[in-house]
C-alpha cells in the first residue's frame, strides 16, 4: 500500500501535501508537479517531493527542487485504477487520508466526457479538482466541458506544447545511433519538429521552410535535399543510411557556414523515425528552457490560488 507521512526539517508536520494522481500513465503528472514546484519555490516556499513513480521521475524532481522529501509543501504522486474499488485506487484513498493530503487529478484531454469522475469523487473533500492536460489549442475553450456538470472543479486546462516534447541535438544523435560531425557547441539546442526529405514532392526549400526549430532527416545520397534544408531554419541535419564516407563537401561547408550541426547515422529513415517516436513518448522536461516554459504554462493555465 502506498503510504507517506512527511515531516519538515524541524521535525514537525508539513504545511500541506499535494497528492497528484492519474488513472492512466503518461498524463504528465510529473511535469505538472514540476511546474507547480517551480512556481511555489519562486514564491519563496520550500517544496519537497516524495517519490512513488520511476527512479527517473524522482531524479528529475530532485533536479527541479534541489531537495528530497523535506519541505513546507510536499508533492507526492500516485496511480489510480479505472474503478473506485480497484486496489490501486483504494491504496490511493488510504494514502491521501493518512497524510491529510489535498488531491489533484491529472487527465489527458480525449475530446470525450471523462470516464473517471466517480474514481475522483472517492477522495471526497480532499479532492481540489482536476487538471486537463495536453489539450489541442483549438479545443482549449471546450475542454472543461468534458467534465460537464459533475461537480468536480477544473483547476486548469493546459495546452499541448511541442517545446516540452523537444529533445536536444546531442540527445537526438544518441537516439538515432549517429555521430555529431560538427558544431558540437550546439548540442544543447532543442529540436521541436521533424521533417523527412523522402516525403518531398515540391520544392525542397519551400517544403523545409514550413517548420522552424526542426531536424531535417534526409538520405545521405540526396545532397540536393540536404542543401535545401540548410537554406531554412534548421536545428540539425540528420543523414540517414550514411556509410563510412563523409557527407558531400558542399553540404558540410554550408552546414559549417550556417552553424547547423550534421548527424550521420547508418540507420535507415524508418528506423530513425521509430527511434524518435519512442524517445518522444519518454520525453522529460529536464532542460532549463523546458522547465521555464513548463512553469509559465502552469502559472498561466492553472488556478494556483486554489492550491494555496
Amino acid at each position: 500500500m502506498v503510504c507517506f507521512s512527511p515531516i519538515n526539517s524541524a521535525g514537525g508536520e508539513v504545511l500541506g501535501v499535494l497528492y497528484i494522481v492519474s488513472v492512466a500513465a503518461g498524463t504528465g503528472k510529473t511535469a505538472i508537479g514540476a511546474g507547480l514546484a517551480r512556481n511555489l519555490t519562486n514564491e519563496g516556499r520550500k517544496v519537497g517531493y516524495l517519490p512513488s513513480g520511476s527512479d527517473g521521475d524522482a531524479a528529475f524532481m530532485r533536479e527541479v527542487l534541489g531537495a528530497g522529501g523535506e519541505g513546507d509543501i510536499v508533492l507526492a504522486e500516485g496511480r489510480l485504477g479505472p474503478k473506485a474499488d480497484d486496489p490501486l485506487t483504494r491504496d490511493a484513498y488510504a494514502a491521501a487520508q493518512k497524510s491529510q493530503a489535498r488531491v489533484i487529478a491529472v487527465e489527458v484531454y480525449s475530446g470525450r466526457k471523462s470516464q473517471y469522475t466517480e474514481v475522483y469523487r472517492g477522495f471526497g473533500p480532499a479532492l481540489l479538482g482536476v487538471v486537463i492536460n495536453k489539450v489541442p489549442v483549438s479545443q482549449l475553450e471546450h475542454a472543461a466541458e468534458s467534465f460537464g456538470a459533475v461537480g468536480i472543479k477544473v483547476l486548469g486546462v493546459v495546452p499541448e506544447d511541442r517545446a516540452l516534447l523537444a529533445v536536444s541535438v546531442g540527445e537526438l544523435a544518441e537516439i538515432v545511433g549517429g555521430k555529431l560531425l560538427n558544431n558540437a557547441e550546439k548540442a544543447a539546442d532543442l529540436v521541436e519538429n521533424y521533417m523527412l526529405g523522402a516525403m518531398v514532392v515540391d520544392s525542397g526549400r519551400d517544403y523545409f521552410a514550413r517548420k522552424p526549430a526542426k531536424a531535417a532527416i534526409v538520405r545521405a545520397d540526396r545532397p540536393d535535399m540536404q542543401l535545401a534544408a540548410l537554406e531554412t531554419p534548421t536545428r540539425c541535419l540528420v543523414l540517414s543510411g550514411s556509410s563510412a564516407e563523409p557527407p558531400f563537401y558542399n553540404v558540410l561547408q554550408k552546414a559549417e557556414a550556417r552553424a547547423i550541426p550534421v548527424i550521420a547515422t547508418d540507420r535507415p529513415t524508418a528506423a530513425i523515425v521509430d527511434g524518435i517516436e519512442a524517445a518522444l513518448a519518454q520525453a522529460r522536461c529536464r532542460q532549463e528552457p523546458k522547465l521555464k516554459r513548463l512553469a509559465a504554462l502552469v502559472a498561466q493555465h492553472l488556478n494556483l490560488p486554489a492550491l494555496a
